[in-house]
């Protein structure tokens, strides 16, 4: 009888242990905050990559120039589709204060190079590895383009697949005066 006892009073506080566990966990989901989701207007978010080219890009180091961040994967056929449009304007304004960076979202080098190669495009592209600038710039949907004036504030987010018109008129928007 005693040692059922201490078995039932064993397995009500191992019991009341779990509840108390369940229940604040289920309070912090509730209470935590929500990252802050980027906008049109903010500062954009400094960051540094090494392209594939070897490069290192760092936003900070296009201030004052126009920078037209791109992010993508090879799985992404409406990235697939618009890349080819995004190469030919790149080759319009590069020499405008406009850039053009892609940013590949955490596959290997050679999944990204071989998948470049196949499409015959020239711009620059790093892979955010840690997703870590993915996830300074919210990035949801895939793809997803972020326009930075060249004072360094976030001009407008893109979601989706854009045309080549459209690209051509963000990257007019983005133009140092």
């Amino acid at each position: 009888m005693d040692k059922k006892r201490k078995r039932s009073i064993i397995r009500g506080i191992i019991l009341g242990v779990l509840v108390v566990a369940i229940g604040y966990t289920i309070y912090s989901s509730v209470t935590k905050e929500k990252v802050e989701v980027l906008q049109k207007g903010d500062h954009a978010p400094n960051f540094e990559l090494v392209g594939l080219d070897g490069k290192t890009y760092r936003l900070s180091d296009l201030k004052g120039e126009g920078v037209f961040l791109n992010f993508w994967g090879t799985w992404c056929e409406p990235c697939k589709r618009e890349m080819p449009a995004m190469d030919r304007q790149y080759a319009i304004y590069k020499d405008q204060g406009v850039n053009l960076l892609t940013i590949n979202i955490a596959q290997s080098e050679f999944e990204v190079e071989s998948f470049l190669n196949n499409l015959g495009v020239s711009f620059p592209v790093a892979i955010d590895k840690t997703k870590s600038v993915m996830t300074a710039y919210n990035v949801q949907p895939l793809p997803t383009t972020v326009l930075i004036s060249p004072d360094g504030t976030v001009k407008d987010i893109i979601t989706g697949e854009m045309n080549e018109k459209k690209i051509a008129a963000f990257m007019e928007s983005i133009k140092p005066e």
